[in-house]
């Protein structure tokens, strides 16, 4: 297993190419994951929505949003960025233990919220295409590392990506089917 940072797998500092809407068949095998993944044959934001708005539009990520919003995060992925996220979805937050959501959307609990969500982004745009074939690691905003597994099925830690290459105007999402813990022996960000 080989590591690497993100700026030797491509990050570029480029405004996002903005596309029309568009979903396609969802592949129904790995070999197809795989190649949509690194096509990015995936749905994109319309121009100018920025990582934030994209989700809100897109309406998967309701409870991640409440949670950016919670944590007071929204300023952040609004702004310049890039950013890349590994979005969880709706579904991915419901997957959580009972009350633990409840919990982390608590004021007292606010440290560990942010340090959940940041977990999920990686500074600078990182599209599928340069993640390919690849096993590596990349530093979350968090401050641990990311594994990412771009084989068979696209891992990122123990959640996969069902979705690549949404681009924002700050940055790109790619959505993944669970939400990602920090290793307990990660700092929290201050």
């Amino acid at each position: 297993m080989s590591t690497s940072s993100i700026p030797a797998l491509g990050r570029t500092r480029h405004r996002a190419h903005h596309c029309r809407n568009f979903t396609p068949a969802q592949p129904t095998d790995s070999a197809a994951s795989v190649r949509d993944f690194v096509s990015g044959a995936y749905t994109h934001a319309q121009a100018g929505d920025n990582i934030v708005d994209t989700a809100v539009k897109a309406g998967s990520f309701k409870t991640l949003v409440v949670a950016l919003k919670a944590a007071d995060l929204v300023d952040t992925l609004k702004g310049t960025g890039p950013f890349t996220v590994f979005a969880p979805t709706d579904e991915a937050f419901a997957k959580l233990p009972k009350g633990m959501l409840d919990s982390l959307l608590k004021p007292e609990n606010k440290a560990q919220l942010v340090s959940i969500l940041t977990y999920h982004v990686v500074d600078g745009k990182v599209m599928s295409k340069s993640l390919a074939g690849k096993t590596t690691k990349a530093k979350s905003l968090q401050g641990a590392e990311i594994s990412i597994v771009a084989a068979k099925d696209v891992k990122v830690d123990k959640g996969k990506v069902t979705k690549a290459d949404i681009e924002a105007s700050n940055g790109v999402i790619h959505v993944i089917d669970t939400v990602l813990t920090p290793p307990a022996s990660a700092k929290n960000p201050s």
